[in-house]
């Protein structure tokens, strides 16, 4: 593999360093994402159990000893429940939105990433066909022995910059599914919440 790399020319190091950001970022969403996912039915319940009692700051409460997005903007909504339901949802929205993009961070270089490692591959393997075409036209010969170190170059800046789209485009495509997973998860427990504090206003 590193006589490969090596043979690969000058445009390795940066698809290699690409990779090396690109798994970075991954890692770094990875824990982040993992830690945001809880379970939403087991937190809305223990929450309608508080707000039965009239006990909103207890409902606060376990909102805040619960990490992740969906609680975060439930303890927003609550936290704005004594101003009235319109300042409740428009907390919700904001914090929503907040979270959204705190989980997104990042999202941007791992697309810019898949976009950009093919794209230093074709670069090098045009840089490969020129090397191929001036030994070419020194040696004025096209025999295999000629050309076979530019196409080397060539076709391996290819591979490898397709390979780090590859690895990279599995992570970005895994994470899109969980905060789309996430952001249902808040506009379900929201709408619920708003139409709980709604029929305690009735009551």
């Amino acid at each position: 593999m590193l006589e490969l790399f090596h043979d690969g020319g000058a445009f390795m190091y940066p698809i290699l360093a690409l990779l090396i950001i690109g798994l970075a970022i991954s890692f770094e969403r990875l824990f982040t994402l993992s830690r945001s996912s809880v379970s939403t039915r087991k937190l809305l319940d223990r929450i309608n159990v508080s707000l039965k009692k009239k006990d909103v700051e207890g409902a606060v409460k376990l909102c805040s000893q619960t990490r992740g997005p969906v609680a975060s903007v439930l303890a927003a909504g609550l936290l704005r429940k004594d101003n009235g339901i319109d300042y409740v949802e428009k907390a919700i929205g904001n914090a929503g939105t907040i979270e959204v993009a705190f989980l997104e961070r990042g999202l941007i270089w791992l697309s810019t990433i898949i976009t950009i490692g093919p794209m230093l591959g074709f670069t090098g393997t045009v840089q490969g066909m020129v090397g191929a075409f001036q030994a070419i036209e020194k040696a004025n010969d096209i025999s295999p022995a000629v050309v076979a170190s530019g196409i080397s170059v060539a076709l391996l800046t290819t591979l490898f910059g397709l390979i780090v789209a590859m690895i990279i485009s599995v992570f970005f495509n895994y994470f899109t599914s969980l905060i789309d997973q996430l952001t249902v998860d808040m506009e379900e427990c929201s709408a619920e919440l708003v139409d709980t504090l709604v029929d305690m206003q009735k009551n």
